[in-house]
């Protein structure tokens, strides 16, 4: 494979890691980039920019992130924390008044982000184009009953995150969530990334789909455990309802749906785009703006849930929107946050080293928090660092 790009010396590890995730694991198309205390030390990309294409991935092609939007979410109602204009710790309904129905009226702000609000499904699934629309979105989850008593337990509000996180900042600042990602994250940090597609950048995208992943070459197929796979069997389940709260699953690929703006899952960015992102969150970059006090980035990465996840069913850990480190999503190390998306993207920030990293893809696997091709990147960058 002939891999694209620069590494800083002493990243080479990195290089080797991402090129043999095409011959080993089966990767079609992907990029990676790391920051180090702002600067940029990796910045690969190999493979075609359609999944089911031969068109090479071009510095700058885009792909779909999906839950790794979740992060950059959550970001946008942290600095509204920041700027004092969002009490973590008020119910949802002093901002979002309707939000108050169905036993949900002491549900807090941290409630919301933590994944604690107890609302991940929907009686009603939203159609495609329901989902789309802002308002029919925002006005589901206000009328939703909990499935269990928010504030209580944690569950991963797969789909649902979108309008929660969405109606929030609209309603705290009168602007659409991607209009206000734009300006306050994604401009000020110098990030191609956009929730919410223009029409103008339509062309940078590339196909995303499913991909499986080959059984030869070293290979390691990994069965889930039996009650993961019963929870994802079983049509009545929270894991089941939580991912269906879409239902039929949207065409990603589709225009429409990329010029949608949906926190929880349809999020676009290069692999540079996620990495400058968290490199903003906590500290200085080359050409942006730091975006995070230090006291906000200790909030990011506090422990607000874990344990058995309600939805996931397998331990899950979250700071404010940000999953942390853990065997179910391992990160760099300990104090680092950030956000897989289902089946491949991954991003995150380690405030200890520096190190901000994004990877993008255009196959997706089965797996929702721990991707091989992104992990074997992560455990070459540990060992670059002494980390390991």
């Amino acid at each position: 494979m002939n891999v694209h790009g620069t590494v800083a010396e002493g990243f080479e590890p990195v290089r080797e890691a991402f090129a043999a995730n095409f011959s080993r694991l089966g990767e079609r198309g992907a990029a990676v980039a790391v920051y180090r205390g702002g600067h940029r030390v990796v910045d690969l990309w190999a493979g075609t920019r359609d999944v089911d294409g031969t068109a090479p991935w071009e510095r700058g092609t885009a792909q779909v992130v999906r839950s790794a939007t979740k992060g950059v979410a959550a970001a946008a109602l942290l600095l509204l924390h920041q700027r004092g204009l969002l009490d973590l710790d008020a119910p949802v309904g002093t901002y979002w008044p309707e939000f108050k129905a169905a036993g949900k009226e002491r549900t807090l702000v941290r409630d919301l982000l933590a994944h604690r609000a107890g609302v991940p499904v929907l009686d009603r699934p939203l159609t495609p184009e329901e989902a789309a629309d802002p308002d029919l979105g925002a006005a589901a989850v206000a009328a939703q009953a909990p499935a269990w008593e928010p504030g209580t337990d944690h569950g991963y509000h797969a789909q649902t995150y979108s309008w929660l996180t969405g109606e929030l900042i609209r309603r705290v600042t009168g602007r659409p969530a991607g209009e206000f990602v734009a300006a306050g994250i994604t401009a000020p940090a110098g990030a191609e990334m956009w929730l919410g597609l223009p029409s103008s950048e339509q062309s940078r995208v590339g196909r995303v789909g499913p991909v499986t992943a080959p059984e030869a070459a070293g290979a390691l197929k990994v069965r889930p455990k039996r009650a993961v796979a019963d929870a994802y069997a079983d049509p009545d389940s929270l894991t089941r309802r939580a991912f269906a709260a879409i239902t039929p699953l949207p065409d990603e690929n589709a225009p429409a749906y990329r010029a949608a703006a949906l926190p929880a899952s349809n999020g676009i960015a290069t692999a540079d785009g996620l990495a400058r992102v968290y490199a903003s969150l906590i500290g200085e970059v080359d050409g942006g703006t730091r975006l995070f006090t230090p006291e906000t980035v200790e909030l990011a990465r506090a422990e607000s849930s874990a344990g058995p996840d309600r939805v996931l069913v397998v331990g899950t850990r979250f700071g404010l929107g940000f999953m942390l480190h853990g065997p179910a999503s391992p990160l760099l190390a300990p104090g680092s946050f950030g956000h897989p998306g289902r089946g491949g993207a991954l991003a995150f920030a380690d405030p200890e080293s520096g190190i901000a990293f994004g990877y993008v893809t255009n196959g997706f696997r089965g797996g929702v928090t721990a991707d091989p091709r992104a992990q074997s990147l992560v455990r070459a960058l540990r060992d670059v660092l002494g980390r390991g």
